[in-house]
C-alpha cells in the first residue's frame, strides 16, 4: 500500500511538473531590449543625458511614463543586475573575441558608466580621475602645470613681442578671424571637402546628410545632434569669432569621418544590419564617447595628412572668407604647437572642480596654460562647469585612437580601413588599447 501510494505522489509530482512553464533562457536581444528603456529612463532624470535616440517611440513613452515611479537607487539597482545579465555573455570561453561578446562587453561597460552618472546625480563626489574612470573607461594622468612651462617658452618663440603671451597670441590669431556673414559658405566648402576625402575611403550609407546651424548662447564651439535615418544637424557656435582653421576641425569633427559618419555606420551596420537596437541611444558619459570624440579628432588629421590643411586652407576657405594673403602656414604650425598643451587643461580642470582653486583662479590658469583670451577662457570654464571630466576624450581620445589605428607603421588605405572598422563595430577604450599592439 505504501509503494502504491509513493508511486501515485510521484506520478502526480510528474503530472504537475509538466504543466509548469519554465522560464525562457536569457539572451543578449533580451537585455539589449532593457538597456534601451533603462537608459531613456536614467534621461528623464538628466537633461542632457541622452545625446541622441532614434529607436521606437514606444520605448521613449514607456521611459517617460515610468520615470516619476524610479528613484535613483531604484535604477542603480536595475543598472547592477542588468550589467549582471550583460556580464553573463561577455566571455564565450573561445579563444578570441567574437562580435557578440564584443557586444555583450560593450553593454557591460556603459552599464558601469551608467551607474557612475547615477552616484554622481545622487550628490556623490569623485575625484576628476576616478569620474572619468567610472565614466569613460580610462584613468586620466593629470600633469604637473609647470611641466608644461618649457613648451610655453618655445612658443613664445613663435610668437616674440611685449606683453602676456595669450594677448599676443590672440591678437596674431584675430587676423584669421572668419567674417560673420562668411562663416556659412566657409563651413560648407569645408564640410563638402571632409566628405569627399572620406568617401573615397569609406563607403558611406545611401541618402546620408546633414542639415548646418548657425547658433549662440552655447558652452561649445560645435555639435552633432544625430537624428537618426543617417542625418545630423550640425551646429556651429558663432558666440566667438570663428577662426578659418576651424572650418576643417568642426567639418571634420562634427561631420566627415566624425560624428555624423560615426552614427550613420553604426545605425547601417548595428541598428539595421543586425538589429542591435542598443545603438539607437547614445548616452553621453559613457565610454562610447571617447570613442566618438577621440575618433573625430583624429579623423582631422586622417582626412588632411601632412600638410594638406594648410594648402586647402590657403587655396580654397581663405579666399571664400576674404582672407586671402595671410601666413596660413604660420598660423596652422602655432596652432598645432598649441595642441601639445592639450593635458594641461585636465589638470586644471580637476584642481578647479576639487575646489582647490576658484573660478578666477581657473581662468587665470586657462589663459596661461591655453593660451586663451579671457573671452575663450570663460567658455572654456563654462564647458567644464557643464561636462566635467568629459574634456579628456578629445585629447586622450584622439591620442588612444591614433595609437590604434597606426599600430605598425600602417600606410594610408590601412589606417582607413582601420578606421571604417571602428566606426562600425562595437568598440571600447580597451579594445584601442588592444588594436595599439596589433602589428598587422
Amino acid at each position: 500500500m505504501r509503494a502504491a501510494l509513493i508511486g501515485l505522489a510521484s506520478a502526480i509530482a510528474l503530472a504537475g511538473c509538466a504543466t509548469v512553464s519554465q522560464p525562457s533562457p536569457d539572451t543578449l536581444d533580451a537585455v539589449a531590449a532593457d538597456y534601451l528603456l533603462l537608459q531613456l529612463t536614467i534621461g528623464e532624470k538628466e537633461d542632457g543625458y541622452i545625446d541622441a535616440y532614434y529607436g521606437p517611440e514606444a520605448v521613449r513613452a514607456q521611459a517617460v511614463a515610468d520615470a516619476p515611479g524610479q528613484s535613483l537607487p531604484m535604477l542603480e539597482a536595475r543598472v547592477a543586475a542588468l550589467k549582471a545579465r550583460a556580464s553573463a555573455f561577455a566571455d564565450d570561453g573561445v579563444d578570441g573575441i567574437a562580435l557578440e561578446e564584443r557586444r555583450a562587453r560593450f553593454l557591460a561597460a556603459q552599464l558601469t558608466a551608467a551607474g557612475t552618472r547615477l552616484r554622481m546625480m545622487r550628490g556623490e563626489t569623485l575625484s576628476f580621475a576616478d569620474e572619468a574612470e567610472g565614466l569613460f573607461g580610462v584613468r586620466s594622468d593629470l600633469p604637473p602645470l609647470a611641466s608644461f612651462d618649457p613648451l610655453l617658452a618655445r612658443i613664445e618663440r613663435l610668437v616674440p613681442g611685449e606683453g602676456p603671451l595669450w594677448q599676443r597670441i590672440d591678437t596674431f590669431q584675430k587676423r584669421f578671424d572668419i567674417p560673420a556673414d562668411r562663416v556659412r559658405p566657409v563651413m560648407e566648402a569645408a564640410i563638402a571637402e571632409c566628405k569627399r576625402r572620406t568617401r573615397e575611403h569609406v563607403a558611406l550609407p545611401e541618402g546620408e546628410s546633414f542639415a548646418l546651424a548657425l547658433v549662440t548662447d552655447k558652452p561649445w564651439s560645435g555639435y552633432n545632434y544625430y537624428q537618426g535615418s543617417y542625418h545630423s544637424k550640425i551646429e556651429v557656435n558663432i558666440d566667438l569669432p570663428v577662426r578659418i582653421d576651424r572650418a576643417i576641425e568642426l567639418g571634420c569633427h562634427e561631420g566627415y569621418p566624425g560624428h555624423h559618419a560615426f552614427n550613420a555606420l553604426l545605425e547601417r551596420e548595428l541598428v539595421n544590419g543586425r538589429g542591435w537596437q542598443e545603438f539607437s541611444v547614445y548616452p553621453l558619459y559613457s565610454p562610447q564617447s571617447l570613442i566618438a570624440e577621440g575618433s573625430a579628432n583624429y579623423g582631422i588629421e586622417l582626412a588632411f595628412p601632412d600638410e594638406e590643411d594648410v594648402a586647402f586652407t590657403r587655396d580654397v576657405l581663405a579666399p571664400i572668407a576674404g582672407l586671402e594673403g595671410l601666413d596660413v602656414a604660420r598660423y596652422i604650425a602655432l596652432r598645432d604647437a598649441m595642441a601639445d598643451l592639450a593635458a594641461a587643461r585636465y589638470t586644471i580642470a580637476s584642481r578647479y572642480l576639487s575646489g582647490e582653486v576658484d573660478a578666477d583662479e581657473a581662468l587665470a590658469l586657462l589663459q596661461r596654460y591655453q593660451l586663451a583670451s579671457p573671452e575663450r577662457a570663460r567658455q572654456s570654464l563654462a564647458f567644464i562647469d557643464t561636462y566635467r571630466s568629459y574634456i579628456i576624450n578629445y585629447g586622450l581620445g584622439r591620442d588612444m585612437v591614433r595609437a590604434a589605428i597606426e599600430a605598425g607603421e600602417a600606410d594610408e588605405d590601412l589606417r582607413w580601413r582601420r578606421m571604417e572598422r571602428l566606426l562600425s563595430e562595437p568598440v571600447l577604450p580597451s579594445d584601442l588599447v588592444a588594436m595599439a599592439g596589433e602589428e598587422t
